[in-house]
C-alpha cells in the first residue's frame, strides 16, 4: 500500500504553502511601510513642543553637541522606550510576560541583548540624528544595512557571498553615492548634509551586524518576545545610560532629567511619539514574524524597501499634511531609492526564483 499523499493531498499542502508564504511577504513588505510612517512621526514629534525650541533659534543656550547628539539619543530613547510599553503590553495581554523575562536569562536572550545594545542605542539613535540633519533621504543610505549584513556574515561567519550579492552591493553602493551627489549640487542641501549621510552610515553598519548575528537568537525565540526585549533593553539604556554619558561629555550633566522632563511632560510632542513607539513595535513585530515564514534574506529585502517609504511617507505626512518645507524630493532621489530597492532585492534572493514553482523553491 502506497503512502504517498493523493492528489488532493498533495494540492491542499501546495495551496497551504503558497498562503504561508505569501503571507509572510505581505508582513515583511508591511513592516517596511509601517518604518516609513513611524519616520514621519517621530520626525513631526521632535519638531513640536520643547523641540521646535531647542531645535530652533537656540534660545535656550543648547550646545551645538546637545543639540545634534543628546537630543537625537534622546528622542531615540524616548521611542524606544514608549515602544517597549507596547510590546510588552501586548505580550501581556497575550499571556507571553513570564516567557519574556524567562527568555532574558537564555543563550538567545543574550544574543538579542547584545542585537537591541547595537541596533537601539547605536544604530536607532544614529538614524534619528541623521533624520534631523539630512531629512528623510538618509533613510536610503541607512538601507545599505542589507549590503553591510552580506559583508559582515561573510567576515565573521564565512555566509557565502556570490556574484549575484556583490553586484547588488554594487548597486546599493551606486545608489548611495547618487545620493551624496546631492549635497555637491544641491543649493537646498544644509551644511550638516554629510554629517548626517555620515551618521546614517552608521546606523546600517549597526543594523547590518544585528542582522547578520541576531537571525540566531529569532529562529529559537517567540517574535512578541524578541520585540519587548529588543525595544526595553534599547530603551532602557538608551535613556538612563547613554543620555546621561553624553551630559556629562558635554559638561552639565544636569540637563538630562531637565531635558528629559520637558520631553515627556510635552503632550504634543508625546502623542507622535507613542504613535512613532506603536509603529516600532509593530515593525519589528512584522518583520521577526515575516522572517519565520520566508526566511531572513527575502524578509530582509521586502523589509529594506522601507529606503523608498521613508522618503514617501515623509513627504506625504510631514510636507503634504503638516506643511513642513524641505520635505519634497528631487527626480534623482527617488531614482536611487528606487535603485536601492533593487539592489536589495538582488542580494536576498535570486530573480530566478521567482519563476521557480512553490514546492522548487
Amino acid at each position: 500500500m502506497s503512502n504517498s499523499p493523493s492528489p488532493q493531498a498533495e494540492a491542499a499542502m501546495q495551496n497551504l504553502r503558497s498562503r504561508f508564504f505569501k503571507k509572510g511577504v505581505i508582513l515583511a513588505i508591511a513592516s517596511g511601510m509601517i518604518y516609513g510612517i513611524f519616520s514621519a512621526c517621530i520626525t513631526q514629534g521632535m519638531a513640536v513642543g520643547p523641540w521646535a525650541d531647542w531645535y530652533g533659534d537656540n534660545t535656550v543656550g543648547l550646545s551645538t553637541f546637545v543639540i545634534i547628539y543628546v537630543l537625537g539619543m534622546l528622542g531615540s530613547g524616548i521611542n524606544d522606550l514608549v515602544s517597549s510599553l507596547w510590546a510588552t503590553g501586548i505580550a501581556g495581554v497575550r499571556g507571553k510576560f513570564m516567557d519574556f523575562l524567562r527568555v532574558l536569562k537564555t543563550k538567545p536572550g543574550l544574543v538579542m541583548i547584545v542585537c537591541a545594545l547595537i541596533g537601539g542605542p547605536l544604530a536607532n539613535s544614529s538614524y534619528i540624528i541623521a533624520l534631523q540633519l539630512a531629512g528623510p533621504i538618509a533613510a536610503t543610505i541607512s538601507a545599505l544595512c542589507p549590503s553591510i549584513g552580506a559583508i559582515i556574515g561573510r567576515v565573521l561567519f564565512k555566509q557565502k557571498l556570490n556574484l549575484r550579492m556583490g553586484c547588488g552591493i554594487l548597486i546599493c553602493l551606486t545608489a548611495s553615492s547618487m545620493i551624496g551627489s546631492l549635497a555637491f549640487t544641491s543649493v537646498d542641501v544644509s551644511s550638516n548634509f554629510l554629517l548626517g549621510l555620515l551618521f546614517a552610515l552608521i546606523a546600517a553598519f549597526g543594523w547590518g551586524f544585528e542582522g547578520a548575528v541576531g537571525g540566531y537568537g529569532t529562529t529559537l525565540i517567540d517574535f512578541q518576545i524578541s520585540v519587548s526585549i529588543r525595544q526595553s533593553i534599547s530603551g532602557i539604556v538608551t535613556i538612563f545610560f547613554a543620555v546621561p554619558i553624553l551630559c556629562a561629555v558635554a559638561g552639565n550633566i544636569g540637563l538630562w532629567p531637565m531635558l528629559f522632563g520637558q520631553a515627556i511632560s510635552s503632550p504634543a510632542a508625546m502623542i507622535f511619539f507613542v504613535a512613532s513607539g506603536l509603529c516600532s513595535a509593530i515593525t519589528f513585530a512584522f518583520w521577526y514574524k515575516g522572517t519565520s515564514m520566508i526566511g531572513a534574506a527575502l524578509s530582509m529585502a521586502c523589509n529594506g524597501a522601507y529606503s523608498f517609504w521613508v522618503p514617501f511617507f515623509c513627504w506625504l505626512i510631514l510636507g503634504v499634511l503638516f506643511g513642513q518645507e524641505g520635505f519634497a524630493l528631487l527626480p534623482i532621489q527617488w531614482a536611487a531609492a528606487v535603485i536601492m530597492v533593487i539592489g536589495i532585492f538582488l542580494i536576498a534572493i535570486n530573480p530566478l526564483d521567482i519563476f521557480k514553482k512553490p514546492k522548487e523553491a
